[in-house]
C-alpha cells in the first residue's frame, strides 16, 4: 500500500469542502470505489498467478470408433480411434503397445490431440476377439499423467471372447521381476499328440519338441509384462494353451535367437470363470472407523497366478568373438559362449602326430582360452594360422561341428620397441645396484634381475583354511620342492614347520598351489629359493621370502540356516550373498546349510534346489522341456558381527515367489507412478533381520 499512503491528506479535505450534501455523498460512493482501486493496485504484488493446484489426475475415456466390446467389426477395418477428455500422448507405442493377435505387420499407434489412432496396415482376421493393451503408455499432455491398465477390445465375429490368463515373469536365477517381457500363448488343437503329454524319449531337433511352435510359429494372442512383471493376456476363447516368455527383439513373436531369455510352463492351460464373493470395507470419512462391510459377486478368471522363470538357454550361440597374439608367445580367443568343453587347436603347418606345440589357459566355462606356444619356431613366426573346432547351433537347434581357420600375426615393430624399453630398464637397474655397491667396503656380486615373476596374491593376511597360491609369469615346466621351505614364528624364533603338499592349477599352467595344516592366528614365512621354478620358457626365479598370517578365529563369525520346510531328501545348496553377489557356498545337509569363517557384515542368501547335484546352478532348454532350477530367496537381511555364531530358521515356501527378494538387493524395482504412495514394495516382508 505504499503508492496509496503518499496521496496527501489535506488535498482530500479541501476537496471535500468545495461540494454540498447530495455533491457530497456521490463524491463519497465514487471516492470509495477510487479508494478501492487504489488500495488494491498498491497492495498487489507483480507475479504470474499460482494455476491452481497440480494435475495429477490421468486422463479419461471419453468413447471409441467402434465402442469398446463391439462385435461384427468388418475384417477390412484399418483404423481404430479412442477419444479422452484431453489432450493426449502415447509414450514408447512400439514397446508398450500390445495388440493381439498379432499380425503380419505391425499397426502404427499414433496420438493426435485427445485422440488415439490404431492403424492396421493388413487386413483383420475374421471371427477373431482384438485386444489392443496401453499398459501405461497412455499420458496427458501436461503432466504426463499415466492410465494405468488400459485396455480396449473388440471382435470381428458375433462373440467377444472374455477369458484370461495372468501371472508374472521372473528371472530364474535372481527372481528379478522382468519387465516389458513379452508372453503369448499357442493353441493346442483337440487332436494335438502334444496335448496328452510329452514324449519319453529327447528330441533330435525342435521339429520333435513338444515345444516346437516357439520356434516356427507367432503367437496367438500376446501380452507384456508390467514394471512389476506381471502380465495378463485377455480376450481368450475356450481351449488349450501353451505359454511362454520372450525377450523377441527382432518382434517376430517366435524364439528365433538363443541369445534372447526364454520361459515356458510346463503344463498346458485351459482358461475359465468363476462367480466369487467379495468383500468390501467402507469406512467413516470422519473418524477412520470401519463402518460398513458389503460383500458382492465378482467373476475371477484362472489361472491367474502363473509363473514363469525367465532364463538363458543352455543351447546357446556359439561363434569366435575375439581373438589376438598379445605378443609371440600367446594367442587368445574369446568365444560368446561358455562351453562343456575345449575346442580342438592344430596350427596350420605342423607335422602330423608332432608333439601339441602349445599350452592352453582357460576359464571354468572354457569361452576365455590363451595358448602358450612352446616352440621356438613358432614364437619366431611372424604370422599363424590356427584351426579352431567347436559346436554350433544349426538351423533345427542341433549342435554340429564348425572349424574356422585364424591368422594370427605378430607386431614386430611393437615387439622391438617393447624389448628396447625393457633393455633400457633393466641398464639402469643395474647401474644404481653398481652405484649402491660402490659406495659399501664389501662389494658383492651384482644380483640378476629375476626373468621368471612369482607373486602370492592373498598377500600378508591368509584367510583360514584355504590353500597359499602362487602364481608365475608364465607356464611351469618344472618345479622343485625341496626349494621351498616352511616355517612358523613360536614365540620370536622361526622354527620349520609341516612340508606342504603341492599341486597344478588344471585351468591355469601358471599357477602352484601349496596345501599345509595352517593355524588360526599363527604367523609363517614362505621361502623360495632361487632356480625353484622353471617357465617353458627356461626362464628361472629368483629368491622369494613371503611373510603372512592365518586370521584368528575371533575374527571371523558363522551362520548356521535351518530349512523347516525343505524335504531333507531333496538336494540342493545354500548361497551367501554379498549384495547379490555370492561369497560363500555351502551344501544342504538335513535341510541344513553351514557357513564357517565368513566375514562379519550383512548378507543375503538364496536356495538352489540342485537336480542334478553338481553343486552348481543349471539354466534350462525348451527344446528338451528342461527348466532351469529352482531358486528362493531369504526375505530378509541377515547382520553378523564378529565372533557371532548365528542360527537362523528358514520358511523357504511361506511367501510368494514374487515377493520374496528383498527390496534392498532388487534391481529392477518398479516404476513410482505420481498417484500411488512412495512404497514399491508394500507387500514384501521387513527388511532388516534383528541383530
Amino acid at each position: 500500500m505504499k503508492n496509496f499512503n503518499k496521496f496527501p491528506s489535506k488535498y482530500i479535505s479541501n476537496l471535500f469542502a468545495n461540494f454540498g450534501n447530495s455533491q457530497l455523498k456521490a463524491l463519497s460512493i465514487t471516492g470509495i470505489a477510487i479508494f478501492t482501486l487504489l488500495l488494491a493496485e498498491g497492495c498487489a504484488s507483480i507475479g504470474n498467478p499460482s494455476g491452481g493446484p497440480r494435475d495429477e489426475r490421468p486422463p479419461r475415456f471419453i468413447k471409441a470408433d467402434p465402442a469398446p466390446g463391439s462385435v461384427n467389426v468388418g475384417v477390412d477395418r484399418h483404423r481404430i480411434r479412442i477419444e479422452f477428455d484431453e489432450l493426449i500422448d502415447v509414450k514408447d507405442p512400439t514397446t508398450k503397445v500390445i495388440i493381439s493377435p498379432p499380425g503380419t505387420e505391425i499397426p502404427r499407434v499414433s496420438a493426435q490431440g485427445h485422440h488415439v489412432d490404431i492403424n492396421f496396415r493388413d487386413s483383420l482376421l475374421p471371427n477373431t476377439t482384438y485386444t489392443i493393451d496401453f499398459a501405461d503408455a497412455i499420458q496427458d499432455i501436461n503432466e504426463n499423467n499415466p492410465i494405468s491398465n488400459f485396455a480396449y477390445t473388440f471382435s470381428t465375429g458375433t462373440r467377444l471372447d472374455s477369458l484370461r490368463i495372468a501371472g508374472y515373469v521372473l528371472s530364474a536365477r535372481e527372481m528379478e521381476p522382468m519387465q516389458l517381457k513379452l508372453v503369448g500363448l499357442h493353441r493346442l488343437p483337440d487332436n494335438d499328440p502334444a496335448s496328452t503329454g510329452a514324449s519319453t524319449s529327447l528330441p533330435l531337433d525342435f521339429t520333435e519338441s513338444i515345444h516346437k511352435d516357439i520356434f516356427t510359429k507367432k503367437f496367438d494372442r500376446v501380452g507384456r509384462t508390467d514394471d512389476r512383471g506381471r502380465f495378463s493376456i485377455e480376450g481368450l476363447a475356450p481351449g488349450r494353451y501353451r505359454i511362454y516368455a520372450l525377450d523377441d527383439a527382432n518382434s517376430d513373436y517366435k524364439f528365433s535367437n538363443a541369445d534372447e531369455e526364454v520361459a515356458f510352463y510346463d503344463l498346458i492351460l485351459s482358461p475359465s470363470s468363476a462367480t466369487a464373493s467379495a468383500t468390501d470395507s467402507i469406512f467413516n470419512m470422519k473418524t477412520g472407523q470401519l463402518d460398513t462391510v458389503l460383500t458382492r459377486q465378482r467373476t475371477v478368471f484362472l489361472p491367474n497366478d502363473v509363473l514363469l522363470r525367465s532364463f538363458l538357454s543352455r543351447r546357446k550361440a556359439q561363434y569366435i568373438e575375439n581373438y589376438n597374439r598379445i605378443d609371440s608367445t600367446r594367442l587368445t580367443l574369446t568365444f560368446h559362449a561358455a562351453a562343456d568343453s575345449m575346442p580342438e587347436f592344430n596350427i596350420i603347418g605342423m607335422p602330423a602326430g608332432a608333439p601339441k606345440p602349445f599350452i592352453a589357459e582357460h576359464s571354468l566355462t572354457n569361452d576365455t582360452i590363451t595358448l602358450w606356444l612352446n616352440s621356438k619356431s613358432l614364437i619366431a613366426t611372424d604370422t599363424l594360422r590356427l584351426a579352431v573346432k567347436y559346436n554350433v547351433l544349426d538351423s533345427l537347434q542341433r549342435y554340429v561341428a564348425k572349424t574356422d581357420t585364424l591368422r594370427f600375426t605378430t607386431d614386430r615393430n611393437a615387439l622391438k620397441k617393447a624389448q628396447n624399453a625393457a633393455k633400457k630398464l633393466l641398464e639402469k637397474q643395474k647401474k644404481r645396484i653398481n652405484k649402491d655397491d660402490a659406495n659399501r667396503e664389501d662389494t658383492d656380486t651384482i644380483p640378476k634381475i629375476p626373468l621368471l615373476g612369482l607373486n602370492i596374491p592373498s598377500g600378508s593376511s591368509h584367510e583360514i583354511g584355504a590353500p597359499l597360491r602362487i602364481n608365475a609369469d608364465a607356464p611351469i615346466a618344472r618345479l622343485d620342492t625341496n626349494a621351498f621351505r616352511l616355517e612358523t614364528k613360536v614365540d620370536t624364533i622361526w622354527k620349520p614347520f609341516d612340508a606342504p603338499a603341492f599341486s597344478h592349477d588344471t585351468l591355469n599352467p601358471k599357477s602352484i598351489i601349496l596345501s599345509a595344516p595352517f593355524q588360526p592366528g599363527k604367523e609363517y614365512r614362505l621361502t623360495v629359493d632361487s632356480l625353484a621354478v622353471k617357465s617353458i620358457y627356461d626362464l628361472h626365479n629368483a629368491r622369494l621370502e613371503h611373510t603372512f598370517r592365518v586370521k584368528g578365529e575371533e575374527e571371523y563369525c558363522s551362520l548356521t540356516l535351518r530349512l523347516t520346510d525343505w524335504p531333507a531328501a531333496t538336494p540342493g545348496f545354500v548361497e551367501l550373498l554379498s549384495a547379490d553377489r555370492p561369497v560363500a557356498v555351502a551344501p544342504l545337509e538335513n535341510s541344513t546349510a553351514v557357513f564357517l569363517h565368513i566375514q562379519p557384515g550383512k548378507y543375503y542368501a538364496r536356495v538352489v534346489h540342485d537336480l542334478n547335484a553338481n553343486g552348481k546352478w543349471d539354466s534350462g532348454d525348451p527344446l528338451i522341456s528342461l527348466q532351469p532350477e529352482e531358486v528362493y530367496y531369504y526375505p530378509k537381511a541377515i547382520n553378523i558381527k564378529k565372533n557371532w555364531n548365528k542360527d537362523e530358521s528358514w520358511t523357504v515356501f511361506a511367501i510368494p515367489a514374487d515377493t520374496m527378494k528383498p527390496e534392498a538387493i532388487l534391481k529392477n524395482r518398479p516404476t513410482m507412478a505420481k498417484n500411488r504412495p512412495n512404497k514399491t514394495a508394500s507387500q514384501r516382508p521387513d527388511e532388516e533381520e534383528d541383530e
